[in-house]
């Protein structure tokens, strides 16, 4: 006895069947991939980041690590709070790159090991609340545009370096032993304070001076080696949401905990759901009659559409239905193709004959849409009546 297989039916899927119903996820799945491997090319060069004396990369600060190297200044990255707070000492010049990113906790550590060090803290852009624990008493005071300006002091390095691209977060100091230069509105952008132990604290308001690709403007070179290079070394702070530091001595909230790069997770899990949603609007076919498994009374199913138009303030078109149906009943009783009943040329000639004179159909069978549910029940009305008028003439 041999197995038959079953002869496929209307509704078993084929490859073209398949093909239409999965080309949309497999587009959106090939965008999803090609973004991704775009980003990683991206990323995946020699390129370390934004203020990396490593990277070579236009905003990177390879450059200023180079001509500091050529002064004798040794440069080391750190990206550990322990890290920074070990080698801060009287030869040494400590960057911090990203300020605002530290902890509360964090930041008075650093700030215990730097005071009396007697070396220099170099501050890039700090904002509140981070200066009134690294520089108390100096407040920020808003921010303006990054472009060429003039010292605007009498600080020897801002002098021998002249113009230079300055902006970014201004800064009030009432201390008498503040220097500010490159002011913006009588505010200055670059601030030195001194410190307890014959050190001292530089606010920087923009980092663009230390960019590769702005370093050879105006006087940025030289500024940038004078704010670096009063000391032996040169110990480059990146503070990494890795530190374990960030969590001695504080809370963290639950977006802390999430890993880095959720923003632009959900952004595409977003998207992927608005194409999904987008593919499978577009699956909806065509309509299919389905005998009903009871009869339903016709006025049981006029009501229930009538109902419906009433919900939705559909007068206009229960008024073309009521119409129509009219037109449809009355080109038989005139004679008029069915093709021209709604033809108001044919059709209203027709009727006209069939009424007293004076009498014109034409706004009844063809005018505009009721104002009011009123005016569509007298319009009602009127469109039986003129129908028995027409059947007994």
């Amino acid at each position: 006895m041999t197995a038959t297989t079953a002869a496929p039916t209307s509704t078993s899927a084929t490859p073209r069947h398949l093909w239409t119903r999965t080309r949309g996820l497999l587009l959106a799945l090939a965008v999803l991939i090609a973004g991704a491997i775009t980003l990683a090319a991206m990323h995946s060069d020699t390129r370390h980041g934004s203020l990396d004396p490593r990277s070579a990369d236009e905003y990177g600060s390879r450059a200023v690590a180079q001509l500091l190297k050529e002064q004798g200044v040794s440069t080391r990255v750190v990206t550990t709070l322990d890290e920074a707070t070990a080698a801060a000492g009287p030869d040494t010049t400590l960057l911090i790159t990203v300020p605002d990113l530290l902890t509360e906790g964090q930041q008075r550590r650093l700030r215990a090991a730097t005071a009396d060090s007697g070396g220099r803290t170099v501050l890039i852009a700090p904002e509140s609340p981070s200066l009134d624990v690294l520089a108390p008493g100096i407040r920020a005071e808003g921010s303006a545009t990054v472009k060429p300006r003039d010292p605007g002091c009498t600080e020897p390095a801002a002098n021998r370096a002249g113009r230079a691209d300055a902006g970014g977060v201004r800064y009030a100091a009432p201390d008498e032993n503040t220097d500010g230069c490159y002011p913006v509105n009588g505010l200055p952008t670059v601030l030195t304070t001194s410190a307890r132990g014959e050190g001292d604290t530089v606010l920087l308001g923009a980092p663009d001076i230390l960019f590769n690709h702005r370093l050879d403007e105006e006087g940025n070179a030289s500024l940038a080696l004078h704010l670096l290079g009063t000391r032996q070394h040169l110990v480059w702070y990146l503070p990494s949401l890795g530190d374990t530091s960030a969590t001695d001595g504080g809370h963290r909230s639950f977006f802390d905990l999430i890993p880095a790069g959720w923003r632009w997770a959900t952004l595409q899990l977003a998207l992927a759901a608005v194409l999904a949603a987008l593919w499978r609007a577009r699956r909806l076919g065509p309509l299919v009659t389905e005998h009903l498994p009871v009869a339903i009374r016709a006025s049981e199913a006029t009501e229930g559409r009538a109902r419906l138009y009433r919900k939705a303030h559909a007068r206009d078109r229960a008024a073309d239905t009521l119409r129509a149906a009219t037109r449809t009943r009355l080109a038989p009783l005139l004679g008029v193709a069915a093709s021209a009943a709604h033809h108001p040329e044919v059709l209203v000639p027709a009727v006209s004959a069939r009424l007293p004179a004076g009498r014109d159909p034409l706004s009844l069978l063809f005018g505009p849409t009721p104002a009011d549910d009123t005016a569509l029940v007298r319009l009602a009305d009127e469109l039986d009546a003129l129908e028995r008028e027409v059947r007994t003439s």
